[in-house]
């Protein structure tokens, strides 16, 4: 029933990872205003995909929990 929750061949822990790298990039010393905003777009549109990820997981384990029921 669960396909690892993917969307374009990357995991949830894959996104995750790529996620805190954007945030960590705001931190670094390779930050740039000029790129800022483009970097956040992409980290919240990441973040997005994420949630979606989850919610869906979330509901195959619910789904998997019903089944399991007595």
């Amino acid at each position: 029933m669960s396909k690892n929750v993917t969307n374009n061949k990357h995991t949830i822990a894959d996104k995750m990872a790529k996620l805190d790298e954007s945030v960590e990039w705001f931190y670094s010393e390779d930050f740039v205003i000029d790129q800022a905003l483009d970097k956040y777009k992409t980290a919240s549109l990441l973040a997005e995909e994420i949630s979606k990820d989850l919610e869906q997981l979330k509901n195959e384990v619910e789904v998997l929990e019903d089944f399991t029921k007595d």
